[in-house]
């Protein structure tokens, strides 16, 4: 593993399949009465959001109490950012505070890469979102998601998603979690393909490593998962399809649409969902919709990043030896 976590496009296959691997074991912890383990303790953990998030904090948080690590919760409403403060003082505050990880959401592309590589902190940068760039780990979440669907909890051991077919559909142009699930699930071996309006698709598409499509109906029986796209409305400055009613009806996954997949795809959402726009309520209560079950996949993932970055090499989940007359 690297020192930071920007891109997913920094990450190798084996990077990738050691991430998701190593959340297979900690999901693992989930299942147990006590759901700690003491690897990072002693660590800091800084949660630094610039932007709302519910699902992305909480289990940032969540993911770093886990590992017994302290953790600080730093929302840029209420504190000096809202008197005009810089991302390098806020850093260097942090840094002399002794964070051994900053985990940053920031509405502006770049600010994560730029806090990794201006020497303003020492300990590990983890990208929680910035702008309209990259969500690496929502994309990773995402395959953890569909290799235990797809190919097996067990199986999907050191297994990638080689031959699977991936559709992404929605607002692509303002989705960096798109982004970030194009570089991933290519290094994973899928074939990923973008199915959007003309208007939402971003300019230099084609060079992406995938492929791009307006008829959803065209793609569905031969995808293995279906990801649904939030419309970002926060985003926009500008019209970018007629109504809602009429993008529901060329892009929106309703029961119709749902029976047209396979049998054994599934259907995702990163979530928060816009329910009757992008997804109807009925397909997103299935049971092929997997929403509710990346949240808590999110946690077990996030565990695994946080670990890698600074847990060092000591195999995650160990287990007590038995005592005997010897070592009592």
């Amino acid at each position: 593993m690297q020192r930071h976590l920007i891109s997913a496009a920094d990450l190798t296959r084996d990077d990738a399949v050691l991430i998701l691997d190593t959340a297979e074991e900690m999901a693992r912890v989930a299942d147990r009465p006590i759901k700690k383990l003491p690897t990072l303790r002693g660590r800091t953990v800084v949660n630094l959001f610039f932007e709302d998030s519910t699902r992305t904090r909480i289990s940032f948080e969540a993911a770093a109490k886990r590992l017994s690590a302290d953790v600080i919760n730093f929302s840029a409403k209420g504190s000096s950012v809202s008197k005009g403060e810089s991302l390098k003082d806020t850093a260097l505050t942090l840094e002399a505070m002794g964070a051994d990880a900053v985990v940053i959401r920031h509405h502006a592309s770049g600010a994560p890469y730029r806090l990794a590589n201006s020497g303003w902190i020492d300990g590990a940068v983890v990208n929680a979102g910035d702008g309209t760039h990259e969500h690496p780990t929502q994309a990773l979440l995402d395959a953890f998601t569909m290799r235990r669907r797809l190919v097996g909890r067990d199986a999907g051991l050191g297994q990638d998603l080689s031959g699977r077919r991936i559709t992404i559909v929605g607002d692509v142009l303002h989705s960096r979690v798109a982004r970030s699930n194009v570089h991933l699930l290519t290094t994973l071996g899928a074939e990923v393909t973008l199915v959007a309006p003309p208007t939402l698709v971003p300019v230099g598409v084609e060079t992406w490593p995938c492929e791009v499509s307006y008829d959803l109906d065209a793609v569905l029986p031969k995808s293995d998962a279906v990801m649904m796209l939030r419309v970002q409305r926060e985003r926009m400055n500008a019209a970018f399809f007629p109504t809602e009613r009429e993008y529901a009806r060329r892009y929106g996954l309703d029961a119709d649409r749902m029976a047209k997949m396979p049998e054994h795809a599934v259907v995702m959402h990163p979530g928060p969902m816009n329910r009757g726009m992008e997804i109807t309520a009925e397909v997103a209560d299935s049971a092929r919709c997997t929403a509710v079950e990346q949240v808590a996949n999110g946690v077990s993932t996030r565990m695994a990043v946080l670990y890698l970055l600074l847990g060092g090499s000591e195999p995650a989940v160990t287990t007590t030896p038995a005592r005997t007359e010897e070592n009592k």
